[in-house]
């Protein structure tokens, strides 16, 4: 199947010109599972909680997650994207996997990142594997996580164990570690990990962040299909085939699941 990533700089506060942009950006693109960067509709940096109120959307009647149903309609494909998400009075760092037919699963960010505390509630769904199917695959397992959410490694390891072939992972990354460590994230798991990172500066209410961009997506051996650059606009896919994922041996006597003693943990 052909998966990958779309990075590229959402616009703070312009969710009808970041569908537009997503769109232009996709229109000659063939892919069956595309990644887009975290908050993709809304941008990162906020300063007010009106600035969210009028960025946020309910995932299932919103016009951003609208165009991506559009699109995925069109190409008979998967679109994974972050979102600002409102429920309610709460709003959520929340993540969609949209499906050909409409239908959209919702994570919600468990592992909120540093001012994303004074906006966002923290997630309250539990770690979840969703099966994607196309003509040239069938009932393949996955999962979604949410930038921050890397550095716990319980995060992937409950997706793996839960059955996941294919952690999708939106980002808006500031720190230098994370596509360095999901060689592990892959690797200690044995799963394909896309890593959709945006690029740019945001300046916002006197705070400023830059992003890394260098967007990656990796195989179940740890090795880099693809590392993206640290500041443009980039559409990365690559033809990954999911059942390497379901070999979870690192030598014929040592079988990462099998081989686990939870007996152990006290986590």
């Amino acid at each position: 199947m052909k998966a990958g990533f779309l990075q590229f700089k959402p616009e703070f506060g312009q969710p009808a010109k970041n569908s537009g942009k997503v769109r232009s950006l996709l229109k000659d693109r063939i892919f069956d599972l595309i990644v887009l960067p975290e908050l993709a509709n809304s941008g990162y940096l906020f300063s007010d909680k009106s600035e969210l109120e009028h960025c946020s959307e309910n995932p299932f009647t919103g016009e951003f997650t609208g165009c991506l149903k559009e699109i995925c309609a069109e190409k008979n494909c998967h679109i994974v994207s972050g979102l600002c998400e409102r429920d309610g009075d709460l709003f959520y760092n929340s993540s969609v996997l949209v499906y050909p037919d409409g239908r959209i699963k919702v994570y919600r960010k468990i592992h909120l990142f540093d001012s994303e505390k004074k906006w966002f509630a923290p997630g309250n769904m539990e770690l979840e594997v969703h099966e994607i199917s196309g003509k040239d695959y069938r009932n393949v397992k996955t999962g979604m996580m949410i930038c921050f959410d890397w550095i716990f490694p319980e995060t992937a390891r409950t997706l793996a164990l839960k059955g996941a072939q294919i952690i999708c992972h939106p980002s808006n990354l500031v720190m230098q570690y994370c596509q360095k460590a999901m060689f592990a994230r892959a690797l200690e798991n044995h799963v394909f990990t896309i890593t959709a990172n945006r690029i740019g500066k945001e300046s916002n209410g006197g705070d400023e962040l830059t992003f890394t961009g260098e967007s990656v997506i990796l195989n179940p051996k740890g090795e880099y299909l693809f590392k993206g650059s640290a500041g443009k606009e980039e559409y990365a896919v690559t033809d990954i085939d999911p059942d390497e994922a379901l070999n979870k041996f690192v030598r014929p006597s040592n079988n990462l699941f099998d081989d686990r003693r939870s007996e152990f943990y006290k986590l």
